[in-house]
């Protein structure tokens, strides 16, 4: 047992299924909670978009405020402390006297460089850091593959882990814990952190608030006040209202709710329900997002490169300040790329089937530097996930995962398909 440890909170905050809280009560005496405003996650990038944008700015905050009220009824409470984690950490480490820092482990370029350089600082400080896979419905060790041999094709990697993996129970929220005493929640504000204030459209289809409270609310929402889960593949594609997805991504992408969460009440919902396609969906749905994740650890840098993964050049590397900005406002001569562009734009969301007409049309139509496109998504999403969006960009690009190279969208007939009656464009072209 050793005497103090903190848990170091990124994507994970939640208290519900999340081991690294639940290894840090078992090992430690006492536990110090932290969460670090990593300066260089709101820096502008080289393609001139914000890391972090007011919409999920604000949803952080939010989820943030929930974490710490779930902490203090399990007597104890969130240190919040902003700058560099490789400082900031190990500065918590020298005031607590701590012995051992527990962190979600990291599949990204980024967010690993950072965890290295936190795992250096604290190697001097005779500190260990254990890191802990929390953000997948699988874990890496449990797949029928090592991770340099992992399927490129989807398809592949989707029937070989649903055949010979299993999915680990979820863990189960600690009741209490202990923590030296730890002052009141201090939240730095939007304008601290040189961003606007965040107000959503009410056009939006759901205002989105951050925290795992309202992510189990959503949850209790979407499958057991409506039973929509059981219609989910019929009306996943909608454009319109809150319930034709499910809409759990912004909590999934700061972990307010873990996968395995959402499958064992998929499980539950099915036993008292009824199993069919659509139940089935959500799990390949976040089978997906697995994937990606398995992707990132697989290829590491390539997914933020010009080419992909992919060796042969496909796309331009052209940057054109007028498209692109007549794109991000919607002001193209298509009216469903700019509806949904404005929907992005003003609520910091938009629905899978428009992400991907976007892109397409981003790449294909206008013939630009995919990755920019990727950095507006970044600033923008509520819900940016970094797996997931430079996953799909690339996929869409012709430089990722897509057996069939080159994803082109006839935008026309997207609209005609799924925007018939043009709800959607009437919507937000008013």
């Amino acid at each position: 047992m050793i005497k103090n440890a903190i848990v170091w909170f990124k994507t994970d905050l939640r208290i519900e299924d999340n081991e690294t809280l639940v290894k840090a009560i078992a090992q430690s005496e006492k536990v110090i909670p932290v969460y670090c405003f990593d300066e260089s996650h709101f820096e502008t990038t080289v393609y001139g978009f914000k890391k972090t944008g007011s919409f999920r700015a604000q949803f952080l905050l939010e989820s943030l405020e929930d974490l710490d009220a779930k902490l203090r009824t399990l007597g104890s409470g969130l240190k919040v402390v902003m700058g560099k984690p490789e400082i900031e950490i190990p500065k918590l480490v020298h005031e607590y006297k701590a012995q051992k820092v527990f962190a979600k482990r990291e599949v990204a370029f980024e967010e690993r460089q950072t965890e290295k350089k936190v795992q250096d600082e604290l190697f001097k400080l005779r500190c260990e850091l254990e890191k802990v896979s929390t953000s997948t419905l699988y874990r890496a060790e449990d797949l029928p593959f090592s991770i340099k041999d992992i399927p490129d094709v989807f398809t592949n990697f989707r029937k070989k882990t649903e055949k010979d993996s299993e999915i680990r129970k979820a863990f189960e929220a600690p009741t209490k814990m202990n923590s030296p005493e730890i002052s009141p929640l201090e939240l730095p504000t939007l304008e601290t952190l040189g961003l606007d204030k965040a107000i959503i459209d009410s056009r939006a289809v759901l205002q989105f608030k951050g925290g795992e409270t309202e992510a189990k609310h959503r949850l209790q929402h979407y499958f057991y006040d409506t039973k929509c889960l059981s219609t989910y593949k019929e009306t996943r594609n909608g454009m319109v209202g809150a319930d034709y997805s499910s809409k759990f991504s912004p909590w999934l992408a700061l972990g307010c709710i873990s996968p395995r969460y959402i499958y064992a009440e998929i499980k539950k919902y099915e036993k008292q329900f009824g199993a069919n396609d659509s139940t089935y969906w959500l799990v390949f749905e976040l089978l997906w997002r697995d994937f990606f994740r398995f992707m990132f650890k697989k290829y590491q840098t390539k997914f933020f490169l010009y080419e992909g993964i992919k060796t042969e050049k496909v796309n331009s590397k052209s940057l054109n300040e007028k498209l692109l900005n007549q794109w991000i406002n919607g002001e193209t001569p298509s009216d469903f790329i700019n509806a949904n562009m404005l929907e992005l734009q003003k609520t910091g969301f938009m629905s899978n089937r428009g992400r991907q007409n976007v892109a397409s049309y981003f790449c294909n139509e206008l013939n630009m530097d995919w990755r920019i496109g990727a950095a507006y998504f970044e600033q923008q999403l509520i819900d940016y996930d970094v797996c997931s969006n430079w996953g799909n960009w690339a996929y869409l690009a012709g430089v990722g995962n897509d057996p069939r190279g080159h994803r082109y969208f006839n935008i026309e007939k997207q609209a005609a398909d799924y925007d018939k009656n043009k709800s959607f464009r009437k919507l937000w072209l008013k």
